[in-house]
């Protein structure tokens, strides 16, 4: 167990369940998108405890609607309803993984997939959105383009993204190996 990110962990619901949060407040009029990242060897770690996070606010803190969205299961739910879970699979046999991504930015493009991960989340219904599984779905879904859709989708609403790499600041690294030349605007949740 990674100690140092579990203190990072723990950090956590406190920070998520004060007003300045809820409310976005003190963020000079920024959009409340936080990221917590962490060493994707941590992953499992991460996971585990959002499970007990999950747990936690429910029996604690029940006068908070929180969505725990895992990227993955949105983007399998959204092929499944399409009947392209099947294809896909085949497709990635017979031509490739550029195929495959090449066929699914369509059905994926974040005018779609944003909107859609909203209305199965019901995410406006709640107060908090955490956000994880981003590189469960790398490379077929980027953080970045979720992230940018969403804002215009979610207002100030607050969202935590938890996300296996390092965040600068301004752009995210996924699995600390591969560089985003995007920049985005979100704040570290626990440094």
């Amino acid at each position: 167990m990674n100690e140092r990110l579990q203190e990072r962990l723990n950090q956590i619901p406190e920070k998520i369940v004060s007003e300045t949060f809820l409310k976005s407040q003190g963020l000079g009029n920024e959009v409340g998108f936080w990221i917590f990242d962490y060493a994707p060897e941590d992953e499992l770690q991460v996971r585990e405890y959002l499970r007990f996070l999950e747990g936690h606010l429910q029996k604690k803190h029940s006068h908070l609607k929180v969505a725990s969205i895992n990227l993955l299961h949105v983007l399998k739910n959204l092929l499944d309803e399409r009947n392209f879970v099947d294809k896909a699979i085949l497709m990635q046999k017979t031509k490739g993984d550029q195929a495959l991504l090449k066929a699914l930015s369509g059905p994926l493009h974040m005018d779609k997939f944003a909107p859609y991960l909203m209305e199965k989340s019901r995410a406006n219904e709640h107060d908090i959105i955490l956000i994880h599984g981003v590189g469960s779905v790398w490379p077929v879904l980027r953080a970045h383009n979720l992230l940018n859709k969403l804002h215009a989708l979610l207002g100030h609403k607050p969202v935590v993204l938890f996300y296996p790499g390092h965040y600068s600041g301004q752009a995210l690294g996924l699995f600390n190996k591969i560089p985003s030349t995007n920049y985005y605007r979100a704040f570290r949740l626990v440094p």
